[in-house]
């Protein structure tokens, strides 16, 4: 372990300090800026050089939930409980930090945010409490973000999402994580495979590319309120839509049944249905 004073610490006066709970962050490699989002609904950019908090505002009516960074242009993505997706810009040469775009297609909470992008293409991605994914394409002369659909399958809340190239994994509440390939130049997405192996809600994923001779294949972490943390190597066929093979750490491919859940317990599962929640 690293000596005390080799952390990083950043200061914690009341005037720069959030006022609720930091519920997500993103750094911005280019300028060195750490964005945070808190319950306290604001986002504040801090200059990691010398710990300045740089930028504060005011960012959604509701609990921010997810903020990402497009490495490329520095544009900030941020998403709530108020149902909203918001896009913001740093004002060039200045600290603050401006409104171009709320995307909006939904009344339900939005929980997480996967930015997909490319020389190419740019996708972005948002993960609802009612189970769906919408996605948005970047016009490449204008730069708005156009919406293209939604990826339906979670039964339930959508809490994490991780974006590599034309792979998309979602992590849910109904204890699955799915994955979704996007069609080369087009916004057609097919779910290639379901992982069922956690017995509680996945609320973080993390992922990335491992190439081998053969097949290109993934690494994906996940972490579950049943306390367990899985790693999954999924490996998909260049020219496939199909997933050839999926395992966890201990190679095993039972289906996990929600009736042998702690965390979602059979009374709750029925409750949860018969209580309209996504309305």
């Amino acid at each position: 372990m690293p000596r005390r004073s080799s952390f990083l610490s950043f200061p914690r006066t009341n005037s720069q300090q959030h006022k609720d709970c930091v519920s997500c962050m993103a750094y911005y490699h280019a300028e060195g800026l750490l964005y945070t989002g808190s319950y306290d609904r604001t986002v504040k950019a801090w200059r990691v050089l010398d710990k300045k908090c740089v930028d504060s505002f005011v960012a959604h009516e509701s609990n921010i939930n997810g903020v990402v960074v497009n490495q490329d242009d520095g544009c900030v993505f941020t998403c709530s409980s108020d149902g909203s997706v918001k896009i913001w810009r740093r004002v060039y040469r200045e600290n603050s930090h401006t409104l171009t775009m709320t995307l909006k297609f939904q009344q339900s909470p939005v929980n997480a945010l996967a930015l997909s992008s490319s020389f190419s293409n740019c996708f972005l991605y948002s993960g609802s409490s009612d189970g769906t994914i919408n996605f948005w394409e970047k016009e490449k002369m204008s730069g708005r973000f156009n919406h293209g659909g939604f990826l339906q399958g979670h039964r339930f809340a959508v809490f994490c999402l991780v974006a590599i190239e034309t792979l998309i994994f979602s992590g849910s509440e109904d204890t699955t994580i799915r994955v979704w390939r996007r069609e080369e130049g087009s916004c057609f997405h097919e779910c290639l495979a379901v992982l069922d192996g956690h017995r509680g809600p996945v609320r973080c994923l993390a992922a990335c590319l491992e190439m081998t001779k053969v097949v290109m294949g993934y690494l994906v972490y996940s972490a579950s309120l049943d306390k367990s943390f899985k790693v999954w190597r999924v490996k998909v066929m260049p020219e496939e839509k199909t997933c050839l093979d999926y395992s966890d750490r201990n190679d095993s491919k039972t289906k996990m049944e929600y009736e042998m859940s702690p965390v979602l317990s059979p009374s709750w599962v029925d409750r949860k249905i018969r209580s309209n929640y996504f309305q």
